[in-house]
């Protein structure tokens, strides 16, 4: 993942999302009734994106 010090963002986006991820993706997806969202070929960065929005539904759907 890292090219001479720095960190190659292509390589970044390209890696698969950790275990941790998938476990919090899949809970996640399943509270906020969605559970298309999960999938287990997704990358770290989209499982990131994903996890971001489905906790911001969540939290503004408690908040009524």
């Amino acid at each position: 993942m890292q090219v001479q010090g720095k960190y190659d963002a292509k390589v970044f986006l390209m890696e698969q999302m950790t275990r941790a991820q998938g476990l919090r993706l899949k809970r996640l997806s399943e509270e906020a009734y969605q559970p298309t969202q999960y999938d287990r070929g997704l990358s770290f960065a989209e499982a990131a994106r994903r996890i971001q929005v489905l906790e911001a539904e969540i939290e503004l759907a408690n908040s009524f």
